[in-house]
């Protein structure tokens, strides 16, 4: 990870976050982080993006056999991602 001085770049940030979510970060990290959040509008909106998906994946909750059996997808919805799959390539 490179730092300028004492900031972080927003792809040092994004993996920070990712990894806050885990585990907790020493406080210098999470103080250049904040620093950070405070002036880059992009990775304030990727933090809110993440807090809102864990709270998300929180709500919903498998039950029965459901819990253990792999998510079945329509086949006109899995047609569609490996499209779009093959032309991200």
């Amino acid at each position: 990870m490179q730092m300028r001085h004492w900031m972080f770049r927003c792809q040092d940030v994004s993996a920070k976050l990712s990894e806050a979510m885990d585990r907790k970060l020493p406080f210098h990290h999470r103080l250049f982080i904040r620093m950070h959040l405070m002036m880059c509008k992009y990775c304030a909106q990727f933090r809110r993006q993440l807090l809102m998906l864990r709270q998300l994946s929180r709500l919903v909750e498998p039950v029965g056999e459901a819990a253990d059996a792999a998510v079945e997808l329509p086949l006109d919805t899995r047609d569609r991602i490996k499209a779009l799959l093959r032309g991200s390539h």
